[in-house]
């Protein structure tokens, strides 16, 4: 506020303080979860190389917590990282203290209470089935509560400033809030069944394609945009100098807020999605090389003239990483969506190389390169090793690269065996020969995961030590001059500057640029009826079949098999008829998978015995010669959930699947007779004797009906 007893140019300052307190909870909680979901991915990547490491439990089979790990490092690890250096930034930036400290200690508390119900919940098999969403109903009401309490504080804090313009890392924040606030709520729409037992609203070619343009973007808006806000402010911070380019900023932050929300039907190129969705997501795809690229290149070229400081400084060292792999990872990602590439990678390590680029390159060392800033500035001292610093930065550089060579390596090897064929015109290996043949590269990939995790174990100790020989500052004090309420527009001044001054209206035209690109894929796939063509022979599963199917879920099987045939006669020849759009209607939701450890299941119905499918479970390796899948002893001994039958029947017809009025009332009776058919014919098969009311009938069950509807049809 002005003193009218001063000069003009004269300004009073108001005093106030920064929270500290929150941004170092946020970065403990980083460094703990972090450990966690790397100690958990490192046990899965050692899984397939060591098949004992499964240990023969139910919680730690690698179905179980490959998601477990995944939700880990994203919400837990990444999440946590980006908090703090919101929470540490954007009061600075807005020269205030955040809005409510309530809000945040909320925000903070009520975010690591969701992480342990993930922690919790996943290992026991609670999920939805849908990758990077696996969590269930009452967590995902959770997630969205916080994530208001989130944006609330934060858009309260920018009201709320005492600095006319938002600088650029507010803008990627502000996409960040309002994008993934629709992503979760639109993806995760679910009819509960029970308390940890829901169904997606969607079904097939609808769900996989919400289910995808949820998860790319995932990755688009909340393991991108928010830390590429970061980067905006710490790399400019570390370095001393401004960013390189005003306008370049604003070119790569709407472009790519618009563009990168069309681009999530790359992940179903040659699946049953329609064609011009396909297309859709391939031209937006390529598109989005150039904000990527322009970027990357912002951020490196902020660091022009200071080179010999980057050779010296761990924390430019580590940002420069992160900012090469994001480049990589940005110009990988195009090039995977192009269709002639896409062939070759989908359903391959080579994508696992892709997104380990991305999480341990970009948002792994720009967390550390912010982590090895920030813990000096709260605690009012220097660094106490800068040469363990750069220790880490090597042997983390070092993970990476035994991590991603192996695993391009896997990917382009499993590629070219499953798609050779002898001079006679026969496939010319079997898959399990494919699976033999990566274990060695499945081991360097765990080597590099070991060389990663001691870099992280060097960094806690180096931030402890600085902690322990500096104070910590939970109240930082600050001053700067009230802001005027004259928001009129300056002559000459540029455009931009005037929707800056507004965070409200930039966020209304942020969710416009978002929710273009959604309508327009959406609407047609939903409304459309000839974009989803239906099979008259496909019918509801049983309810056997559909507990069966859950057991299928709950286990994780969808982590390592597809259930989409794409229509190369590589897979037709080893599967079967190629995947049809019409198949899936019935499906809530769907399988179809992004990952082949395993071969595809969607033809598996009829394939084998039921003798064979009850051995393989027990022991994979007595069917299966050098399998690395766990066997499953607990479905020998569980029984089937008999009375949540009638709740899943009525759900599911609330969803549209065609069981009759009434059904739930003869569908346990119905689910019996059809278990005493299956314990029949393992008897007539192998005289193998066992109880009808056993989880592995039902999964028998389920694995011999599937892709059968269109058998002897065209």
């Amino acid at each position: 506020m002005k003193n009218p007893e001063l000069s003009k140019l004269d300004v009073e300052f108001e005093q106030f303080s920064y929270d500290n307190a929150t941004v170092r909870k946020f970065i403990i909680a980083t460094t703990i979860f972090g450990i966690i979901g790397m100690l958990v991915g490192l046990t899965a990547a050692f899984q397939l190389v060591f098949p004992s490491l499964n240990f023969g439990l139910e919680y730690t089979t690698f179905g179980r917590i490959r998601p477990l790990h995944t939700n880990a490092i994203i919400f837990a690890f990444v999440g946590n990282s980006i908090y703090a250096g919101i929470y540490y930034s954007l009061q600075r930036l807005c020269k205030t203290r955040m809005f409510s400290d309530l809000l945040s200690s909320i925000h903070f508390w009520g975010w690591q209470s969701i992480i342990l119900a993930a922690a919790i919940t996943l290992p026991l098999g609670f999920t939805t089935g849908k990758e990077y969403a696996e969590l269930e109903w009452p967590i995902d009401i959770a997630i969205a509560l916080i994530w208001v309490v989130f944006g609330i504080n934060m858009i309260g804090t920018i009201i709320k400033r005492r600095e006319r313009h938002l600088y650029v890392a507010i803008w990627f924040y502000i996409a960040t809030f309002v994008t993934v606030a629709v992503l979760h709520i639109v993806n995760s729409f679910e009819l509960p069944v029970s308390l940890f037992k829901s169904y997606s609203v969607y079904a097939g070619v609808q769900d996989a394609l919400v289910q995808w343009w949820y998860g790319h973007n995932a990755v688009a808006f909340f393991l991108t945009t928010p830390v590429l806000g970061l980067m905006y402010y710490f790399v400019p911070k570390a370095a001393n100098r401004p960013v390189y380019s005003y306008r370049l900023s604003i070119i790569h932050f709407w472009a790519l807020i618009f563009l990168y929300i069309w681009a999530g039907p790359h992940h179903l190129l040659y699946n049953s999605l329609p064609d011009w969705a396909q297309s859709l997501g391939t031209v937006f795809s390529v598109m989005l090389i150039a904000p990527s690229w322009g970027g990357m290149l912002n951020g490196l070229l902020t660091l022009r003239g200071v080179w010999d400081k980057v050779r010296e400084d761990a924390v430019l060292k580590f940002m420069v990483v992160a900012l090469t792999c994001y480049g990589m990872a940005t110009f990988e990602g195009p090039m995977l969506s192009l269709k002639n590439f896409n062939a070759i990678t989908h359903f391959t390590d080579w994508t696992i190389a892709h997104v380990h680029v991305g999480g341990l390159g970009w948002n792994g060392f720009m967390a550390f390169g912010m982590m090895y800033y920030l813990i000096p500035k709260l605690y009012g001292n220097k660094l106490f090793s800068m040469k363990l610093a750069n220790f880490h930065f090597w042997i983390g550089t070092l993970g990476i690269i035994f991590y991603a060579i192996p695993m391009w390596w896997a990917g382009f090897t499993q590629s070219s065996m499953w798609k050779e064929f002898t001079p006679d015109g026969r496939l010319t290996y079997g898959f399990l020969e494919t699976v033999t043949q990566l274990e060695p590269l499945y081991a360097l990939r765990a080597f590099g995961g070991v060389l990663y995790l001691i870099g992280v174990f060097v960094m806690v100790y180096n931030l402890i030590k600085t902690a322990n020989q500096g104070t910590f500052i939970p109240e930082e004090s600050a001053s700067a001059p009230a802001l005027s309420n004259d928001f009129q527009k300056p002559k000459g001044e540029h455009w931009h500057r005037w929707i800056e001054r507004k965070p409200v209206q930039m966020l209304v035209w942020s969710f416009i640029a978002i929710i273009i690109g959604t309508i327009i894929e959406f609407v047609p796939t939903f409304v459309v009826d000839s974009n989803i063509p239906t099979i008259a022979s496909v019918r509801p599963y049983t309810p056997l079949e559909l507990q069966g199917r859950d057991i299928y879920i709950k286990e994780g099987c969808y982590n390592c098999h597809s259930q989409m045939i794409r229509p190369f006669r590589s897979e037709t020849e080893r599967y079967g008829e190629y995947s049809k759009a019409g198949e899936f209607v019935y499906d809530h939701p769907f399988q179809w998978g992004s990952k082949r450890t395993g071969p595809d299941l969607h033809r598996i119905g009829g394939k084998y015995q039921n003798s064979w499918h009850y051995n393989h479970m027990l022991d994979p390796t007595s069917t299966s010669a050098g399998s690395i899948m766990p066997p499953y002893p607990w479905l020998y001994e569980r029984v089937i959930d008999y009375e949540s039958t009638p709740a899943k029947i009525s759900a599911m017809r609330t969803l549209g699947v065609p069981y009759p009025e009434g059904y739930e009332d003869q569908a346990i009776n119905d689910l019996k007779l059809q278990a005493l058919e299956v314990v029949d014919k393992l008897k007539e098969e192998s005289n193998t004797v066992t109880s009808p009311e056993l989880e592995i009938v039902a999964l028998i069950a389920y694995l011999q009906r599937m892709g059968t509807d269109i058998k002897g049809t065209n």
